[in-house]
């Protein structure tokens, strides 16, 4: 059954219970392949690349909370983000959200790129201006709301609006917000992507990617590529990120409350002088995110004011950790332009405003205080003394 409100869907969606043994969780198949009755006589399985149970239940309740007609799994963000450019044709060209994740840009710069597709990067925060950007042969756009790293908010029906007159896919990176916070098929999107590392596993202790899509065509030609190129994820994996789904809705009020004290916090400090958290009012993209999504949100970047050393920052931090990465119950701390997008070219970056001064947050479930105690002995640590 379909279940009304999401904190209960989280922990009782898709296939929630073993049909065989009546067990409440879904035991991890960890098997390749499958004993046939006969020549064509399967029970429903044949081997783990094309169908796995484990596998199946986690598709079956992300289809669910996002609303969607199918769900995949795969090994990770990456692998969903390119199975689904994959259901796209050489001289296709895609639109890309001004700041989007260095590894989607890397993927179809370096990789789709020999295959005849290209991209373009538009600014979707500007429906008027992203429709500027449309040409004949822009067949899909890709969103991320809020952005990675700057936290940009794009209304995403009114660019599904703008994409459908045109005959565009709308996809969109559901990562940082999850469907506890934001439904984008909802909101007239086409296709979902997940990773499914950050805050749906939320432990960082699983890598995995997530595709949702909203049509029997979408998922007919989407189980055709996923079977045929085999990024598959892992029975293990699979097991491990429904357990992680069942406590998502107390994790992100609990990450949510911090991140939205933190960004307060940072947005008053004297030793920092930008903030990107469209949870805080003063933020350009409060009043669209309102209108779409639960809250901001748990991911904030901002940038020290001037007379303060970044490299000092890092180094004083005690508890937030440096690292790659995002959405595990750990407060994790990186710099855009060294890390999660140095594949995107400097004179990208500085354009779109990803500066060498940009610090990414991604707010744990710590106490808070002892989370603002760090940010601020470290920010104070950071200024240079004269």
């Amino acid at each position: 059954m379909a279940y009304k409100n999401i904190n209960t869907a989280l922990i009782h969606g898709g296939i929630s219970t073993d049909e065989r043994t009546g067990a409440v969780n879904i035991p991890i198949y960890q098997t390749s392949t499958y004993k046939q009755d006969g020549l064509g006589k399967m029970r429903g399985y044949e081997y783990s690349r094309t169908g796995n149970p484990t596998r199946e239940a986690l598709e079956s309740l992300i289809s669910e909370l996002e609303g969607g007609h199918a769900g995949f799994a795969f090994a990770s963000g990456m692998a969903a983000t390119t199975a689904v450019l994959s259901l796209f044709n050489s001289g296709d060209r895609i639109l890309i959200s001004s700041n989007v994740y260095g590894g989607t840009f890397r993927v179809l710069d370096k990789v789709f790129d020999h295959f005849g597709f290209t991209y373009r990067i538009s600014d979707t925060s500007d429906p008027a201006a992203f429709e500027r950007d449309i040409t004949d042969d822009v067949k899909a756009v890709i969103i991320e709301s809020p952005a990675n790293p700057l936290m940009t908010v794009t209304d995403i029906r009114a660019i599904a609006d703008i994409s459908h007159r045109h005959g565009i896919t709308v996809i969109v990176d559901n990562t940082f917000m999850t469907p506890y916070l934001q439904q984008p098929l909802k909101l007239g999107a086409d296709i979902v992507i997940h990773s499914a590392t950050k805050y749906l596993g939320g432990h960082s202790d699983v890598v995995a990617g997530l595709a949702v899509v909203s049509t029997e065509e979408q998922a007919k030609r989407l189980a055709f590529i996923q079977n045929s190129t085999g990024g598959v994820l892992g029975p293990f994996d699979s097991f491990l990120l429904i357990r992680g789904i069942k406590t998502l809705s107390v994790r992100m009020d609990r990450h949510t409350e911090n991140a939205l004290k933190a960004a307060s916090f940072l947005h008053e400090h004297k030793g920092v002088s930008k903030v990107f958290y469209p949870g805080l009012e003063s933020d350009p993209g409060y009043e669209v995110n309102l209108r779409q999504a639960k809250n901001g949100g748990a991911m904030i970047s901002f940038e020290l004011a001037e007379g303060h050393d970044i490299n000092t920052f890092f180094e004083s931090l005690e508890l937030v950790t440096l690292a790659e990465s995002l959405g595990g119950v750990e407060s994790l701390v990186c710099h855009p332009s060294t890390m999660t997008h140095a594949s995107i070219p400097k004179e990208i970056r500085d354009q779109v405003g990803i500066t060498d001064g940009l610090i990414r947050l991604s707010v744990g479930i710590e106490d808070i205080d002892d989370i603002l105690s760090d940010l601020s002995q470290a920010i104070d640590r950071s200024e240079v003394r004269k």
